[in-house]
């Protein structure tokens, strides 16, 4: 027996990539699942996944329209809800930083929102997803996500007698998500010509597979109050840009307001924290609710050096432009060719 058997999971931001890669996911390998609720704002894009995952072959979905900034529409939807898997969110930096207010209310207020409901509606755990914009942020997009994992971080020192469990993953770049740079390029390769925002620009980058298989592990494996961090490669822009489009031009067109050269996912200021889990590293609160030892002996956790970063630009490990084309092929565009 799983310890999703007979249980109620919802996906906040349902309609999302890494939502429908994680409905197919649970649907696929957990279907004594009782209920999968995919809540999300937009009914067309709920219309749509309804289409690709009907109701007569996959009983257990239930689509459910709200907003993350309404709590009282939280609580309703969390009624009877074991787990909760947070990832709605506003995540364009460009648009964020001249939509300030909105960013806020959804990244910040929405997440203090579902950690309100959720504890009122006796969730048993709650993974959020965060993002690397929030390690050393430089943009508002990153410095709500900031805010939103310590929230949820510290929502575990405030549930009282409850025995919820809040954790956060954080990742890179998510190769072929929605308004993501690979099938951006793809399009415009048809015009000949790849806007490149600065050529020495690097980003970390996880598939949608290794997106889900880290969520899974957050809710399955979760003491409260971890932020989990993936041990994934880098890729360099101009490696991207060549994998798709090798005779295209390159115009260089700068960086967008709030745009980093290179991302980091743990800051020399998180080393103190950070400890080795073998497939990820963890930033573990300053005064975790539970035994530190008892962790560490647990999962074999190994603390990392002090000043210790974790750095798009500093990786030992790089996709080239061969790679790229291979996961391309298999993760974003099975019809992708040179």
């Amino acid at each position: 027996m799983s310890i999703y058997t007979d249980k109620s999971i919802l996906i906040t931001g349902g309609t999302g990539s890494l939502g429908k890669a994680l409905t197919k996911f649970i649907l696929n390998n957990y279907p004594e699942v009782k209920r999968l609720i995919i809540f999300s704002r937009d009914e067309q894009k709920q219309f749509q996944m309804a289409q690709e995952f009907p109701h007569s072959d996959y009983p257990q979905i239930r689509f459910f329209i709200g907003d993350v900034r309404d709590l009282d529409r939280l609580k309703r939807a969390f009624q009877k809800v074991d787990y909760v898997i947070h990832a709605a969110a506003m995540k364009h930096v460009h648009i964020a930083e001249y939509n300030p207010e909105e960013c806020i209310r959804t990244n910040v207020d929405g997440g203090q929102n579902v950690i309100n409901a959720a504890i009122e509606t006796n969730v048993e755990r709650v993974v959020a997803l965060s993002t690397d914009k929030a390690c050393a942020p430089i943009n508002l997009y990153g410095a709500t996500k900031l805010t939103s994992d310590k929230l949820f971080i510290s929502a575990n020192n405030i549930k009282g007698w409850n025995p919820i469990r809040f954790s956060v993953v954080r990742y890179g770049n998510v190769m072929g998500s929605n308004g993501s740079v690979i099938p951006f390029f793809i399009k415009k390769r048809k015009e000949g010509v790849l806007p490149i925002t600065n050529a020495e620009m690097t980003r970390f980058n996880i598939t949608l597979e290794g997106g889900v298989d880290m969520v899974m592990h957050a809710l399955e494996s979760a003491w409260g109050g971890e932020l989990f961090v993936p041990k994934i490669p880098s890729y360099k822009i101009m490696d991207v840009a060549n994998a798709i489009g090798p005779e295209c031009d390159k115009k260089v067109i700068g960086i967008r307001p709030g745009e980093k050269i290179h991302e980091e996912m743990i800051s020399s200021s998180d080393s103190f924290n950070t400890y080795d889990l073998g497939k990820y590293y963890v930033i573990l609160p300053t005064v975790p609710a539970w035994d530190l030892d008892e962790f560490v002996c647990a999962f074999d956790a190994k603390k990392v050096e002090e000043g210790f970063a974790y750095n798009s630009g500093s990786n030992t490990v790089w996709e080239s432009v061969e790679s790229l084309r291979v996961l391309i092929k298999d993760h974003v565009d099975s019809d992708f060719n040179i």
